[in-house]
């Protein structure tokens, strides 16, 4: 299995463990807002931490963790320009495989400036991005988000995330891969396995986003066994536990 989104920082060494003793073979930590992002120095920090230390923490359970780096839209500092040229250094990491999350949180005319510069880049150097939803005003700013996808980007190189039953009607044709959340606060497993009843499982990746809200670190365990008391088939379960996250990223 593979976890395609979660924030490795925020957690302690004993998640790791749980979720390789339960299957999980590798995750993609994203980068995102743990502190005040004042400066860009401490952005910088911020994705020095998820390439260096948070490997190496997850590596001692067993667990391979891939990293995605980015602005995301709640840690937009006032010097970002200098974040967003040191990206395409950052990413010629191999453990780099996303820049992200990136996205809109209220869609003010900042995040979509920093959200605009980020997809042209990763569209200019190929690279896979990992496209934050919110939580609040969810369909009128993913409606936003999209209109700069098309306008920014080549959408195979994206993953919307976040998705749930009010915006997938709107994304599920769009022509991006996403990505479902099983967390607590967003979607439990009985229903992530309902939106994959209904809408299959092609176009898929399956993660926990555990982070300082509240998570669950075996949240894509969870929904495979769901999945498997609700007889879809081997090949489907892996498609979208692994396979899709697998080759989407380009990752084992």
């Amino acid at each position: 299995m593979i976890d395609s989104h979660i924030h490795a920082d925020t957690r302690p060494i004993e998640d790791f463990e749980k979720m390789a003793i339960a299957g999980v073979e590798s995750v993609i930590t994203c980068a995102h807002d743990p502190l005040r992002m004042s400066s860009s120095d401490v952005v910088l920090d911020h994705f020095h931490r998820l390439l260096t230390n948070d490997r190496e923490r997850a590596l001692k359970n067993g667990l391979n963790l891939y990293t995605a780096i980015g602005i995301h839209p709640r840690s937009i500092s006032k010097d970002y320009e200098v974040v967003i040229s040191k990206i395409p250094s950052l990413i010629e990491d191999k453990n780099v495989v996303a820049i992200g999350e990136i996205g809109l949180e209220t869609a003010s005319e900042l995040e979509k400036e920093v959200f605009k510069k980020q997809l042209t880049m990763a569209d200019e150097l190929k690279m896979k991005v990992i496209v934050h939803t919110p939580r609040s005003n969810k369909k009128s700013i993913t409606k936003i988000t999209c209109s700069l996808i098309e306008e920014s980007i080549e959408k195979s190189l994206v993953v919307i995330d976040h998705v749930d039953n009010t915006i997938i009607d709107y994304l599920i044709d769009f022509g991006t891969m996403l990505g479902i959340t099983v967390q607590p606060l967003k979607m439990n497993p009985d229903e992530a396995v309902d939106l994959l009843n209904e809408y299959g499982v092609n176009r898929f990746l399956l993660n926990s986003d555990m982070s300082s809200s509240p998570s669950d670190p075996l949240s894509v365990p969870k929904t495979v066994h769901k999945m498997k008391l609700d007889k879809f088939r081997d090949s489907e379960i892996a498609k979208v536990s692994h396979d899709n996250a697998s080759n989407f990223f380009n990752i084992e």
